[in-house]
């Protein structure tokens, strides 16, 4: 399976007419969040495979109708705080960042996914237990602590998502939140767990 996954910048290799011609085939978009609705609409309106997205800590992923209502994007399936079933995957999907300021929209005490991911205790440890692996993939917005996070206090990586890890070690953990501009980013790393991380920064493509 070729999942591409998305987050954070726009990218003029896919906003384009010809995509997504001009990308290998791929069964599969992660979004991980900070995209505009508009974007996540206009890839979903481009390809024939599910489309699937967290919000990120802007939040921008709501449009605005014609009445000025903000609305979800349409064509995407929404995975915040849920397990979805999409091309024969468990995908679980956590949105937005580590509190960093007051601000409540796109940010989550880390009490609060902690005790989201441990409600899931009985629907997923089966899986992990008979199969090795709780969900196929974690599609968050923030990293988890390691070699992605952040330097700074807003970036840092969540413990929650950690804890996920250690409980239902995800074949795949696809994230955002940290921009990739160095001369040689690391794009891809190992958790002690076992668990694939990738940084899904503008656009790639994942061999699952």
């Amino acid at each position: 399976m070729r999942i591409l996954a998305l987050s954070d910048q726009i990218h003029p290799f896919i906003y384009q007419e010809r995509f997504p011609s001009n990308l290998p085939p791929f069964d599969l978009v992660l979004i991980a969040g900070d995209l505009p609705g508009s974007y996540i609409e206009f890839v979903a309106t481009k390809v024939r495979v599910p489309v699937v997205y967290v919000h990120g800590n802007h939040k921008e992923e709501y449009v605005q109708d014609y009445l000025g209502h903000l609305t979800p994007p349409g064509g995407a399936i929404p995975a915040h705080g849920r397990i979805v079933r999409v091309a024969g995957l468990r995908i679980a999907g956590w949105g937005g960042c580590p509190r960093y300021n007051r601000r409540e929209m796109g940010q989550y005490a880390e009490a609060e996914a902690q005790g989201r991911f441990l409600s899931w205790l009985p629907l997923l440890m089966p899986h992990r237990l008979a199969q090795g692996h709780g969900v196929d993939i974690l599609l968050s917005h923030a990293p988890p602590p390691g070699p992605h996070a952040g330097p700074d206090f807003a970036h840092r990586g969540s413990s929650a998502l950690g804890l996920f890890h250690r409980l239902y070690r995800p074949r795949l953990h696809v994230h955002g939140h940290v921009h990739l501009y160095e001369a040689q980013p690391q794009r891809e790393y190992l958790s002690p767990e076992g668990v694939r991380v990738v940084n899904a920064f503008a656009y790639t493509l994942i061999e699952l």
